[in-house]
């Protein structure tokens, strides 16, 4: 499990959160490496916004929301209490109300509207239309954990 996860070969949050629960009782350096490279792969190679945008068809999920999540996360130190990237950058989405900041913003843009400047009726139907896929999904990946993931020790 180790090698798969140093190697790259898995790629999606299931197999990822299955390989995690398997192994989250050795709280070994080891593991811990390879748990944190496992996930930070997978947030950069964009396979986090493939699965994202894979459950909001109707409004692909913003990368520019998930783009801040990662700053918010990089930027908080409190972050070093878990290995899990994903889970961090998944949380902060939440907790900061990104998806709403994300999509009004998405909304508000004339490129969503033929070139037009939207009318508020239209913003706000847009937006909360968004808002809700995008929590939907957020949240149906946040239900891969009972708990927080919590590096040893942290």
């Amino acid at each position: 499990m180790l090698r798969t996860l140093r190697t790259h070969r898995v790629n999606t949050l299931t197999e990822l959160r299955r390989i995690e629960k398997s192994l989250n009782g050795d709280g070994s350096k080891d593991v811990i490496e390879a748990l944190t490279t496992g996930w930070a792969h997978y947030v950069n190679s964009n396979n986090l916004l493939s699965e994202l945008r894979g459950m909001t068809k109707n409004y692909p999920f913003s990368s520019e929301c998930l783009d801040e999540a990662k700053w918010q996360v990089i930027g908080d130190p409190a972050s070093t209490k878990s290995w899990n990237y994903c889970w961090l950058i998944l949380s902060k989405i939440k907790n900061e109300s990104l998806i709403k900041k994300h999509a009004r913003q998405l909304a508000t843009k004339p490129a969503m509207w033929g070139g037009k400047t939207p009318n508020t009726a239209n913003v706000d139907k847009l937006a909360t239309a968004c808002v809700a896929e995008w929590t939907r999904a957020i949240d149906n990946m946040l239900k891969q954990w009972t708990a927080p993931p919590k590096t040893p020790g942290k």
